[in-house]
């Protein structure tokens, strides 16, 4: 039985398709924007149209701009000649809030994953390839720590390494915070294995 009239049922069933939202969530949403004001409801619906009508791959790094190139590929202060390489936008935008990094990216949207069907060819690695001709001198692996990411990393390093290119893979450990007895032993090795001199 429905509680609702079609159009507030249309509208709950097409927000709880969205990642992470669930029906009571979908519920919710859609009861605030029933009473938003029209114009914020207008600029909400041209805000998610023009997103999808204008926004693409940036033609270096593939990160999702609104230009032909993202504004860090687009920087004269970023160095051109390390690229790390990330899954996806999110990770890049994680990196970026550091602050620390000053090189430009490579985003693969994806990782190797036999179990799902995802191989090489799947993911952005041909570009990499591409981008790697020209003036690189260091590529940074920055893939999760899950069994994708790393056999991604592996393969990667396995692409690059013969091409002269050095090739580095970020560290893991433990968190900040964690305690040691909480802590898996595949990452207590890494972050033994990662270990820097004071």
């Amino acid at each position: 039985m429905d509680y609702y009239s079609s159009q507030i049922s249309k509208l709950i069933e097409e927000l709880s398709r969205l990642p992470g939202i669930g029906a009571k969530t979908a519920q919710r949403l859609a009861f605030h924007i029933i009473n938003m004001p029209e114009e914020q409801v207008a600029a909400l619906s041209g805000s998610i149209v023009e997103a999808k009508k204008n926004i693409r791959y940036c033609k270096d790094c593939f990160t999702l701009t609104d230009k032909e190139l993202c504004p860090i590929c687009s920087s004269p202060g970023r160095n051109k000649k390390q690229i790390m390489v990330v899954e996806n936008p999110r990770d890049l935008a994680a990196y970026e809030k550091t602050g620390k990094y000053d090189g430009v990216y490579h985003v693969l949207h994806g990782a190797i994953s036999p179990m799902l069907g995802i191989g090489p060819a799947d993911i952005k690695l041909k570009e990499l390839m591409l981008r790697l001709q020209g003036d690189v001198d260091e590529v940074i692996i920055a893939t999760n720590s899950s069994l994708e990411g790393e056999a991604t990393a592996m393969y990667l390093s396995k692409l690059i390494k013969p091409a002269g290119i050095k090739v580095s893979r970020i560290a893991s450990g433990i968190p900040v915070g964690g305690d040691l007895e909480y802590i898996d032993e595949v990452t207590l090795l890494r972050a033994f294995e990662g270990r820097v001199e004071l």
